[in-house]
């Protein structure tokens, strides 16, 4: 049996699963304070500066998994823009819908200090 603790912490860590309005199932993951620090060195810093640029990252960088294929974490600019781009305005706002219901989320952040 799991303290209040645990679970708390385990249901912090549990992957999101949801469907964009293209019929895709997105599985999500909350960024930890190391993932949004490589995405700030993948973007690098004049775009870790644009709160819009880095707000669309967050929100791609939180999914791992489309249609249950391996999203790997985005590594450089290029890769980001890559992610942005397959996901499209339908997995965009199915994230960010997603992640506005769960409040505990940081995903999508754009304060640098969580």
């Amino acid at each position: 049996m799991m303290g209040p603790s645990a679970q708390i912490v385990a249901a912090a860590l549990a992957p999101l699963v949801v469907r964009d309005s293209d019929g895709r199932e997105l599985v999500l993951r909350r960024l930890t304070a190391l993932d949004r620090l490589r995405l700030f060195k993948a973007i690098g810093p004049t775009l870790s500066q644009n709160n819009a640029y880095l707000g669309m990252a967050m929100l791609a960088s939180c999914v791992v998994a489309i249609d249950t294929v391996p999203v790997p974490a985005p590594v450089t600019e290029g890769l980001v823009e890559g992610l942005v781009g397959r996901l499209g305005d339908a997995g965009i706002a199915a994230v960010a819908a997603a992640l506005a219901e769960t409040p505990s989320s940081d995903c999508g952040s754009t304060e640098q200090g969580n």
